[in-house]
């Protein structure tokens, strides 16, 4: 997957990123964070209250002293820059902002793609995009050729007031041709202390595969669906993944391929483009191998349906077409391969149980 990354780092004309700003609002297409409009609030006090105020009290020392400025001006002074300080670095960041959404704009129609500002609460069936709340899709870059590939930065939400945290993703979204089996590979490369994934899974669906493949992935399928992942994952796109996406986190849920990570993905660095181009580029000539996949539990289910409705179960009685003579699956997932059972990772527990001990020893103490 080749592209011109002249976009992201040529010129810009300011009138051309004014208009583009203005178009963007005249579309709805951005919205304000809450954090925004907290930065945006604070810095119009400054500018309204706090300056003055520092000013008058300034002046009001000076003119009580009658020695001209000193040594007890100096507080007021160092405030004084601290707070034009903020208030140019706030202006600084709102027009870094929207020349970053020009240029990608601009790099997504020289690739041949669509850029979207802002996707609240993305439509995506990924493990990231069900997680807490305000969630939202920023700097999207999509394109539909040689098939549907979504590049964005993502951002939800958990807990309450001053507990609350704002977990940021970039990812990929690829589009498959045909559902498959729940399948996560989570990365040893990028975790820290366990996995660095916001699910965790139940250790008997960790499937260990051939090679050197474990010492760079853990692979979790549902039970039941071994022999899938193994016909799915075959030496040669075992490689592929190992050489390109060893720093990736994998998700294959529905008829979508996910890759994450916990950095921005659309970002203003042709690096970052060239190793995630080159990424998709080299997983997708294989996928045509995962289109002819089949699962044959859709036609244990088709049976247990028909007998219990008292039909047979013959060419004529399935719910898709098939030759005559021949029971081919449709392409889908059996109920029980369609997600993968959730677990309790250990870093949940650990803080359990320094609750509990804190709680225990907070009674014996009282």
């Amino acid at each position: 997957m080749s592209f011109d990354a002249r976009p992201l780092t040529d010129p810009v004309d300011p009138r051309a990123v004014r208009a583009f700003a203005a178009e963007l609002r005249a579309r709805g297409a951005t919205a304000m964070s809450g954090a925004a409009v907290f930065a945006i609030v604070v810095v119009a006090l400054m500018a309204v209250i706090i300056v003055p105020t520092l000013a008058s009290v300034m002046i009001a020392v000076v003119s009580s002293s009658g020695r001209g400025l000193g040594w007890g001006v100096i507080p007021f002074a160092l405030v004084g820059i601290a707070v034009a300080l903020g208030i140019v670095l706030s202006l600084v960041g709102w027009r870094r902002s929207r020349v970053t959404r020009y240029r990608l704009n601009r790099f997504a129609q020289a690739n041949g793609m669509a850029y979207l500002a802002r996707i609240a609460d993305p439509p995506l069936p990924g493990m990231i995009f069900g997680m807490g709340r305000s969630r939202a899709s920023s700097d999207v870059v999509r394109g539909t050729r040689p098939r549907f590939a979504e590049f964005g930065n993502y951002q939800y939400t958990t807990g309450s007031g001053k507990n609350s945290t704002t977990h940021h993703w970039g990812y990929v979204a690829v589009k498959l041709d045909v559902p498959l089996p729940n399948i996560v590979l989570d990365a040893k490369g990028n975790n820290s202390f366990g996995s660095n994934l916001p699910a965790s899974f139940r250790k008997a669906q960790r499937l260990s595969l051939e090679g050197d493949f474990d010492r760079y992935f853990d692979l979790y399928c549902p039970e039941g669906y071994e022999r899938d992942a193994l016909y799915l994952f075959t030496p040669d796109i075992m490689a592929r993944f190992v050489d390109n996406a060893a720093q990736l986190d994998v998700e294959i849920v529905d008829d979508w391929l996910f890759l994450y990570t916990q950095r921005k993905v659309s970002t203003l660095d042709p690096a970052t483009w060239a190793w995630l181009f080159g990424t998709v580029g080299a997983l997708i000539t294989k996928f045509d191998q995962w289109a002819r996949w089949r699962d044959d539990r859709l036609l244990a289910e088709h049976r247990a349906a028909t007998a219990s409705a008292g039909m047979t179960t013959d060419a004529g009685a399935l719910p898709f077409a098939a030759p005559a003579g021949m029971l081919t699956p449709p392409p889908g997932v059996a109920q029980e391969g369609r997600r993968l059972k959730r677990g309790v990772s250990w870093v949940t527990v650990a803080a359990a149980i320094v609750i509990g001990v804190v709680w225990i020893a907070l009674r014996l103490i009282g």
